[in-house]
């Protein structure tokens, strides 16, 4: 179907809204984490488990739903997805203890990761080549609307009731992603997919996900069962490479890495996302903890990221297809590393237009010169009746390194045990800073190396 069809802007809406619900709940629980740890009476590792119980389920199995995808059909398993989406979201709000939050955040990471891939297959599948990067940057600025909501809602609600309707506020927007759904997306699937499931796979990086991330999290506090965990999730991951180069119908198909550009944009992918989430899930605890900001300024206070990402997306999409995508991916991620790295200069009373503002508008302008231009690469550098796998990739790569980022970070800067002490975050804030800034010029300089100057050159050999 063509862009500007009416059944088409349905469709992009669906597809927004889907991941909307995974945005704006990743947004709104981190400003809600000083509240959680008040509340719940929380320690540093809770609040990271509550931000990576969601990711490590989201990142171990969006391979898994992009390939269900791909042979069940896209439409249903997004459908699924947000259903299950809503469900856990509703067990988050009713959470009595610490335990049972993280438990239900684990179950909103499998929802995630059945709808979250189904979104840009969707999108790759039913529009022609002509309009797939328009509707993709589109799909990124309008998702950037939903981010530059969520943090007024999320900064109101946990400011004047409660974290718990962080979550709650999942329910009426996974409603809406249902009704139009049904209403506008038709159903693909790859007719030639393999039957049977990559079950050994699967397992195997849940497991190698699971050792990394609770050995690294651990390894301040307990470093013997760190170690242990470290070591189980390395030898896990070395199966599943060995188990995936042999098996028939494959969970993450190794002939995909074997292209250069879909193996370049997914190193970009890992480092660019990896430096984003850390610096995000520092700045607005940073601001709240050590700068005195109110829980909707810390929540607001990255808008300018959104809202740069919802106004050049479009832009940047169509001249990352015109110009080719080695330019905007390269000099993105060097913008934004310079962005992250004039965040490291937050202290206490930190006023927002000279400390804060210029870092946040030089990494919006990075992440929208970026983000179109490296997902339609990533896309496009799949063959089409991989697109659902291809795209369960890219997504899963961007969760595992905001998984590994926020378990790493907190220990390599020096937290220590609670996040909300001043004298303590202050430092390791600023050491947390300069550490993503250098993986975000990581990211650029991958795609240097690895992406085509024209666009044309990105589709695999046939």
């Amino acid at each position: 179907m063509t862009y500007r069809s009416a059944r088409g802007r349905l469709v992009l809406l669906a597809t927004v809204l889907g991941s909307a619900l995974v945005f704006v709940d990743s947004t709104v629980v981190v400003i809600a984490l000083p509240h959680i740890a008040e509340d719940l009476g929380a320690t540093t590792a809770d609040l990271q488990w509550t931000v990576n119980g969601y990711g490590l389920t989201l990142a171990a199995f969006l391979l898994l739903g992009g390939t269900l995808g791909d042979r069940l059909g896209r439409r249903r398993v997004f459908l699924v997805g947000t259903v299950w989406f809503a469900l856990a979201s509703l067990a988050c709000t009713l959470a009595p203890g610490v335990g049972w939050l993280i438990a239900a955040r684990a179950l909103q990471g499998v929802g995630g990761a059945l709808l979250t891939p189904g979104s840009l297959a969707i999108l790759q599948s039913s529009f022609g080549p002509d309009d797939r990067g328009r509707a993709i940057g589109v799909w990124s600025g309008m998702s950037g609307l939903s981010g530059a909501l969520a943090p007024f809602i999320g900064g109101w609600i946990v400011g004047v009731a409660s974290w718990r309707w962080v979550f709650a506020i999942n329910l009426p927007l996974a409603v809406a992603v249902l009704v139009v759904t049904l209403r506008a997306v038709p159903e693909t699937r790859d007719p030639d997919a393999a039957r049977q499931l990559d079950v050994t796979g699967t397992v195997l990086g849940a497991v190698g996900l699971a050792g990394l991330t609770y050995g690294f999290t651990a390894l301040g506090s307990d470093p013997g069962p760190a170690v242990a965990a470290l070591a189980v999730g390395v030898v896990a991951l070395v199966a599943f490479v060995v188990v995936e180069a042999h098996a028939k119908a494959p969970v993450l198909p190794p002939a995909l890495f074997r292209w250069r550009p879909f193996a370049g944009a997914n190193g970009a992918t890992l480092l660019v996302y990896a430096a984003l989430s850390g610096t995000f899930f520092f700045l607005v605890v940073t601001l709240q903890v050590v700068a005195g900001y109110s829980p909707l300024a810390a929540g607001v206070a990255p808008l300018p990221v959104t809202l740069l990402l919802l106004g050049l997306s479009p832009t940047a999409g169509s001249l990352g297809a015109r110009l080719g995508p080695r330019l905007p991916m390269t000099a993105g991620p060097l913008i934004g590393s310079v962005g992250v790295a004039l965040l490291a200069g937050i202290g206490p009373h930190a006023p927002y237009v000279t400390r804060v503002l210029p870092g946040v508008v030089l990494v919006g302008l990075g992440l929208a010169a970026t983000v179109a231009p490296l997902t339609t690469t990533a896309l496009g550098a799949a063959p089409d009746h991989l697109v659902g796998a291809a795209s369960g990739v890219n997504n899963a790569v961007a969760r595992v390194a905001g998984l590994l980022a926020v378990a790493v970070l907190p220990v390599a800067a020096g937290v220590g045990d609670s996040m909300t002490d001043a004298a303590t975050l202050e430092p390791a804030h600023r050491i947390a800073m300069l550490a993503c800034a250098g993986l975000m010029a990581g990211g650029g300089i991958v795609a240097l190396m690895t992406i085509p100057t024209r666009a044309a050159d990105v589709r695999p050999p046939v």
